[in-house]
């Protein structure tokens, strides 16, 4: 049986959450390989909606084991306040496992993100505040606090102190804030340790076991290929890995066992923070779409940057991910323009650019370059088959399909987990 992987082929709030919500009830485990509470996904079951952090959307499912990966970085506060919120709910969350390897975000973490964001001024990143930069760059300098450090109070204690040697001296004498105690940090993590300590496990062998047994695993990516560290729009991008590449260190799946790789992308295009946005939309249509798609962050509340949908970062998500089934979603969200504008390519200084620029300057630059669609102006809601939507609305899916670089599997046409249009199993 297959391991799957679910990325966002944007810059992130593809809608991921329903995706991997649509497939939840036909796998054995869904897992987080990367992020942390810096990003959310929205899951609408019913009348009933779920905003997920730090989460994976598997654990709405009944029957399916969700899994925290190493190559998430875990603030407890939040993942036992997301945990507390959805049992008040009836959701049961006692299959959740995490990794005894993902690394914890400490409260100098979260410090040092905000007043680094402040110093910044106009060069800021535009992060969410929430540590998860400083922790990730803990875990390369080898100075990171793992969970499975809560487990030997002498082992957390001497990280703990390793990591305040350099940062005190920030805090204090760049930043000007107070130092932080080694005991202060210590008693914080240790207050979720036994909590915790049920869920963790060996998540790599948990998988290999699972895949060994022929279950199915979904790795869902927080955030999108446009922010990947390595392959977004650097640097205004996330910290971690979040494409197929990084599926597979964040789980300890290797890549020779991903059969199959998802990319969700939304009919139009939506960024939040700061970095170069080429389609982004600053008068009317841009303001409909946020208001039509509900464009607010799920994690920050942030109104996010809207504008047409892009085909070049379509295809470039495609490559670097492998791509071999889209996902289309909010396609109703287009429902009532007279005519939708796709960006097929890029005029950067004078030059059409049919792909998207090697450099930084180069996409800072691009200017789109449109080709017009018809628009329709019926409800799609109720669409189950293509041959339910509009002619217009058929031919926009197939005209950015055949842009894309992979095939068109289900469109997205309300925010139910019904109401999606299936044109190819994804399994």
């Amino acid at each position: 049986m297959p391991a799957v992987v679910i990325v966002g082929a944007q810059w992130g709030d593809e809608g991921k959450g329903k995706a991997t919500d649509l497939l939840g009830s036909r796998v054995d485990y869904v897992v987080k390989f990367n992020g942390g509470n810096n990003a959310g996904h929205t899951v609408v079951i019913g009348d009933e909606k779920y905003a997920l952090h730090l989460l994976p959307s598997g654990i709405l499912s009944p029957g399916c084991t969700p899994i925290i990966g190493n190559g998430v970085v875990i603030d407890l506060d939040v993942l036992f306040e997301e945990i507390d919120a959805l049992e008040a709910r009836g959701i049961d969350t006692s299959k959740l496992r995490v990794s005894a390897n993902a690394h914890l975000i400490a409260d100098y973490n979260r410090t040092l993100d905000k007043v680094t964001e402040r110093f910044l001024g106009s060069r800021k990143i535009g992060t969410t505040g929430r540590g998860i930069g400083p922790t990730y760059a803990d875990k390369m300098n080898r100075l990171g606090v793992r969970v499975q450090d809560l487990f030997d109070e002498k082992i957390l204690r001497a990280k703990v102190e390793g990591a305040l040697e350099l940062k005190n001296q920030m805090l204090t004498k760049v930043y000007n804030r107070r130092a932080v105690s080694v005991d202060e940090i210590v008693d914080q993590l240790l207050v979720h340790a036994e909590r915790l300590r049920p869920m963790v496990a060996d998540t790599a062998l948990v998988l290999h076991e699972a895949l060994d047994r022929d279950e199915t695993v979904l790795l869902e990516a927080g955030q999108a290929t446009l922010l990947d560290v390595d392959h977004g729009t650097y640097p205004f991008v996330t910290s971690s890995s979040a494409t197929t590449g990084g599926a597979c260190t964040g789980s300890g799946i290797p890549p020779t066992r991903i059969t199959r790789v998802i990319g969700i992308v939304k009919a139009y295009a939506t960024r939040v923070g700061e970095g170069p946005f080429p389609t982004e939309l600053f008068d009317e249509d841009g303001e409909r779409l946020r208001t039509n798609g509900g464009e607010f962050g799920t994690t920050t509340g942030r109104p996010r940057r809207c504008g047409w949908y892009d085909a070049p970062v379509a295809r470039y998500a495609a490559r670097i991910n492998g791509v071999t089934d889209f996902v289309l979603t909010k396609l109703d969200v287009l429902t009532g323009w007279d005519r939708i504008p796709v960006c097929v390519a890029y005029d950067v200084d004078g030059e059409r650019v049919d792909e998207m620029p090697m450099t930084q300057t180069g996409f800072h630059h691009a200017k789109p370059i449109y080709e017009f669609f018809d628009g329709w102006s019926e409800d799609i809601s109720g669409a189950r088959s293509m041959d339910d939507l509009p002619p217009a609305a058929q031919a926009y899916v197939r005209a950015i399909e055949k842009m894309s670089g992979a095939r068109i599997s289900a469109v997205g046409v309300g925010p139910d987990r019904e109401e999606t249009v299936v044109l190819h199993d994804l399994l």
